[in-house]
């Protein structure tokens, strides 16, 4: 079954091929966002979600997917916890760039565990090997595992993707919190101000959430962190703080804080995101990432595994929440349909 609400007009029926005005007050051609929702439904798209300048342009859904229905997000999760993570530094309990052994102890005495910070933790910039097998349910203790893996590069050298150095960045706000656990803290300082409800957190045996997947959102639901993307942070935290999150790593200039983005468009190398994550780090090339080069450089997108995508481009005023069922799908291709390109 399929549903299309379009809540957005042309007059006359004349749709035009390009963007009809500039900046902030663009508008997107309806002709297409159809095209690219064409295309997002052929590559097996449960969802498609367009909102500008405040209002929906297009939300469409396919096979069992509706309206109602939450889907998982996969690494989408991680936007949440960095989210709390600047909340945190808001409100004076952390110190991105202290170093995690002033809160872990046991890190001291390791030469190169000893100088990672908790921005690093969260850049995947540690240098903390990567452990994937934390991500099993009904795992032991996530934590407690995460903490007792090596460094397998010197810190802020390398960009090393995986659950383990979320984990670790978990056990600190854990002793960092006094009068709540962390899942406490991330309900109460973010997504209750997000008008979101407590989520799916894959607790392992010890009681320690998954925070490097799990959640399970409608496209409606996760388009809210979109709209925190252009309202600069509110009602969460405040615009410089949220502005960390765009700015990259020495490692990874493409990724920070939970978020990827496109600001080495329009000269940079375009390819999937999704596909360079499958080697191991030590194989991966992260140099000048883009998205897609014909997109504006301020694009920043959530992703999570099987092509779950948040898009924001704060210069057009857009959100773009796309879900999905596997298949194949290219970022770069469904946003020069979308932008037109």
């Amino acid at each position: 079954m399929r549903r299309r609400n379009f809540y957005a007009t042309i007059a006359c029926g004349i749709l035009p091929l390009f963007l009809v005005a500039h900046g902030a007050d663009a508008t997107l051609d309806l002709a297409a966002v159809r095209r690219a929702e064409k295309y997002s439904a052929e590559h097996r798209g449960l969802s498609l979600l367009v909102m500008q300048n405040g209002k929906s342009l297009l939300e469409e859904y396919h096979r069992k997917a509706n309206a109602g229905t939450p889907q998982r997000i996969y690494s989408g999760t991680k936007a949440f916890w960095n989210l709390a993570a600047l909340a945190a530094a808001d409100d004076g309990i952390l110190d991105l760039d202290a170093r995690v052994a002033d809160t872990i102890a046991a890190w001291r005495k390791d030469a190169r565990k000893s100088q990672i910070t908790i921005r690093q933790l969260l850049d995947f910039s540690c240098g903390l090997a990567p452990a994937f097998e934390l991500q099993v349910n009904e795992y032991g203790n996530r934590d407690k595992t995460a903490l007792r893996l090596p460094a397998v590069a010197a810190p802020g050298k390398a960009f090393i993707y995986g659950p383990s150095a979320l984990q670790v960045f978990h056990q600190v706000l854990k002793e960092k919190l006094t009068k709540q656990t962390p899942t406490e803290y991330l309900e109460r300082r973010v997504l209750r101000r997000m008008k979101l409800g407590p989520q799916r957190y894959l607790d392992d045996r010890a009681g320690n959430p998954l925070l490097a997947a799990g959640f399970m959102m409608t496209a409606q639901q996760w388009a809210r962190m979109g709209q925190l993307v252009l309202d600069k942070g509110k009602p969460v935290v405040r615009p410089e703080t949220l502005a960390q999150s765009w700015r990259g790593s020495p490692a990874n200039r493409a990724f920070s804080l939970g978020w990827w983005n496109n600001r080495a468009a329009p000269g940079g190398r375009e390819f999937d995101f999704e596909e360079m994550l499958a080697p191991r780090w030590s194989g991966q090339n992260w140099t000048d990432a883009c998205l897609c080069r014909d997109a504006p450089s301020d694009l920043v997108a959530c992703i999570g595994s099987g092509y779950q995508r948040l898009y924001v481009i704060p210069s057009l005023d857009l959100i773009v929440v796309r879900q999905g069922n596997g298949g194949k799908f290219s970022d770069s291709h469904f946003l020069r349909l979308l932008l037109a390109k």
